[in-house]
């Protein structure tokens, strides 16, 4: 892979940047406090805004890192206030692959935004990072986040029983990945507005 770091994206909706410190008060408000969005995420929902303090400054120091892959989830017509955030979770330098993980706040649901933001950071991990395969994976009982991998073109591969552990416990999880050879021309969603940050 070409690790490169987290670089601005830009869709037709949607623009994909760092985070700042100056995101925490939005972040906590629109999603980090909700415990129906972190219903099925593994880690908890934010008690007050010092902990998306202490965890936004955290993400701002590992920018400094070419493997470090975190956005901010901005809508245009919003202004440049965070709406939610997707990451790389994990990176597989030895089979050159990226898991994503990907929350939203509950305002901004059923409206296409995650399946454009998850559109565009596959493509972003294939054509800027040369990544071979771009996965992700859910709780079962979350078939809505299913559903987006499924619109961005991933293929189902499989269950694993009681092999995961969230907010609700010991749970199933399934998983979905597209590898660079598989993937169609009609599912590029970024535009070439790609651009490095210091």
């Amino acid at each position: 892979m070409k690790q490169c770091g987290t670089q601005r994206i830009e869709t037709d909706r949607l623009v994909l940047r760092r985070f700042t410190p100056d995101d925490a008060e939005d972040m906590y408000r629109n999603w980090a406090s909700d415990p129906e969005v972190t219903s099925y995420l593994t880690w908890p929902a934010h008690a007050d805004e010092n902990v998306t303090r202490s965890v936004l400054a955290d993400w701002v120091r590992s920018y400094g890192r070419p493997d470090y892959y975190q956005w901010a989830i901005t809508l245009k017509e919003n202004g440049d206030h965070p709406i939610g955030g997707i990451s790389a979770v994990r990176v597989n330098e030895a089979v050159s692959s990226a898991e994503i993980g990907y929350c939203l706040g509950r305002a901004w649901w059923h409206r296409g935004i995650m399946s454009e933001a998850l559109k565009a950071v596959m493509d972003f991990f294939f054509d800027q990072a040369d990544a071979n395969r771009v996965e992700c994976r859910f709780d079962p009982r979350n078939p809505h986040s299913g559903m987006v991998m499924k619109k961005c073109g991933m293929r189902y591969e499989g269950t694993h029983r009681a092999a995961d552990r969230n907010n609700q416990g010991i749970c199933d999880v399934s998983w979905y990945a597209l590898l660079k050879s598989e993937r169609s021309p009609f599912l590029k969603y970024y535009s070439v507005n790609v651009t490095v940050q210091s």
